[in-house]
């Protein structure tokens, strides 16, 4: 009698697992775990094996868990967003790279594992997929074809920031999983900040010293590792944490700024209130302190964003600020290097806004020239012309061409529209959530108006903020979105 193979294979599934069981089998595994062990110590650097072990640990964690993949994506960009292995296999990559793939692998294993989890893609799924198909060809087209193995890289990275978004939305499909990676946010946000702030208290050698020990895994350790306005370093010292720039570290907690201040005056606030103004608070002095002007724009777009769609309270906030800066400035003399620089940008007598202007007219050439799908993500095809843009528009624009500017600004409008709609009908845990995305993205694409790095391969962190801020957003629109114990993470 022969057996069908339904009938053989539970029989077979027990069979493996007696085997997998026997002593001697988990004899021989300890045995080649220690052998592998005492050679990696042996032949090569001490810390190689403790390494592998704290990496295989983190992996088993992150293979049961798709909630650990999004938070340790989140928490990468943030407080450790240039990290890298300290040793190269063909490339270098990233802890952040690492991150995505380990969330994007875990998103699609548990979608094949459960038939009862659908892969979500929301409304704005396909034109994001098809914006990203307009990068590709970008980067094909301008490259005829061989792009060079740092920009590949680069590119690669950047489209894994982006894919967040699809790793946000299925990974957070209940209350508390969306409360989690909003609190991870607020949390990460202000751990940045702090570190922005110890580092800036420092005196300039002991904070260089610190920085250049990051050049282990990947940080630079010559140049302008400690940043200056204008590069003077008898001037202003910018605060710039992890971040390597400080106009992306303001662009940053700029964004996460306005989402914190979202749940300030929530009926169900993530955090404890004294918890959230405090972050919210360091975020802010660190804003300030990168002397980035667009980040400092974009916060204050969104505070007045949220004061005029929900809490009508924040208009006392904002002109205690002005008020209190005035008297500040006026009595006292305070800010007042601050207060120029702001002054000198409004009217582009500064250095870097007369070159902000010459790039902006470069880029206008370029995109005159190569209107439709842009130069790609390399140099400019003809001499004259440089790429590199302080805009994210002019930047794709430039790089992309109109048609994927067009596809970026119609993807940024459908998501107002979509969730300016759902706010109406949420309730206010799920409402004030989502106002806080919303101000967060309000303030990503004003802070792109005079800053390209949401739209640079270089700065593949910003697009995991961007991307999965958005991701999180369109989850919280799910009418299916209740606490669910059968839902394992």
């Amino acid at each position: 009698m022969h057996l069908s193979p339904r009938s053989e294979r539970p029989h077979s599934a027990a069979w493996r697992a007696r085997v997998l069981r026997h002593p001697l089998v988990l004899l021989l595994a300890c045995l080649l775990c220690g052998l592998v062990a005492g050679a990696a110590v042996s032949f090569a650097p001490f810390w190689l094996a403790f390494a592998a072990l704290a990496a295989l640990i983190v992996g088993v964690a992150l293979a049961r868990s798709a909630d650990a993949a999004l938070a340790l994506v989140l928490v990468v960009a943030l407080v450790l967003p240039f990290g890298a292995l300290p040793f190269k296999i063909a490339i270098t990559p990233t802890f952040l790279e690492l991150a995505c793939i380990a969330l994007l692998g875990s998103v699609v294993l548990r979608v094949l594992a459960n038939p009862e989890l659908d892969l979500r893609i929301s409304a704005l799924g396909g034109a994001l997929l098809a914006w990203l198909g307009l990068t590709l060809f970008a980067l094909v087209l301008g490259a005829g074809g061989l792009p060079d193995n740092l920009t590949l890289h680069n590119y690669v990275k950047f489209v894994l920031g982006v894919l967040v978004f699809f790793g946000a939305l299925n990974v957070a499909r209940t209350r508390a999983q969306l409360r989690l990676a909003m609190r991870v946010l607020i949390v990460s946000g202000a751990l940045a900040a702090l570190i922005g702030l110890g580092l800036y208290a420092l005196n300039d050698a002991t904070a260089l010293r610190l920085l250049v020990a990051l050049g282990r895994v990947g940080y630079p350790t010559a140049g302008r590792v400690l940043r200056y306005v204008e590069d003077d370093p008898n001037g202003l010292e910018r605060a710039i944490g992890t971040a390597v720039d400080p106009n992306s570290f303001g662009g940053a907690l700029a964004l996460l700024g306005a989402l914190t201040a979202a749940q300030l005056w929530a009926r169900r606030p993530l955090l404890p209130r004294w918890l959230l103004g405090g972050a919210a608070a360091l975020m802010a002095v660190c804003v300030f302190l990168t002397y980035s002007r667009a980040a400092l724009g974009g916060l204050l777009v969104a505070l007045i964003y949220l004061a005029i769609v929900r809490e009508r309270r924040l208009w006392w906030l904002i002109g205690a600020a002005a008020l209190g800066g005035a008297v500040a400035y006026l009595g006292f003399g305070l800010g007042e290097a601050f207060v120029e620089r702001v002054i000198e940008g409004i009217r582009f007598q500064d250095q870097a806004n007369q070159m902000r202007l010459a790039e902006f007219r470069n880029a206008i050439e370029i995109i005159r020239r190569y209107p439709i799908f842009g130069v790609g993500f390399g140099q400019a095809p003809e001499l004259g012309l440089v790429t590199g843009v302080s805009s994210i528009y002019l930047a794709m624009g430039q790089r992309i061409g109109l048609t994927g500017l067009a596809l970026f600004l119609g993807i940024m409008l459908a998501f107002f529209v979509i969730t300016l709609r759902a706010l109406r009908r949420l309730d206010d845990e799920r409402a004030s959530m989502l106002l806080g995305v919303q101000a967060g993205v309000l303030t990503a694409l004003a802070v792109g108006l005079l800053d390209h790095y949401f739209f640079n391969i270089e700065f593949s962190h910003m697009a995991a903020l961007l991307w999965g801020v958005l991701g999180l957003g369109m989850a919280l629109l799910r009418d299916d979105l209740e606490p669910a114990a059968s839902q394992g993470t």
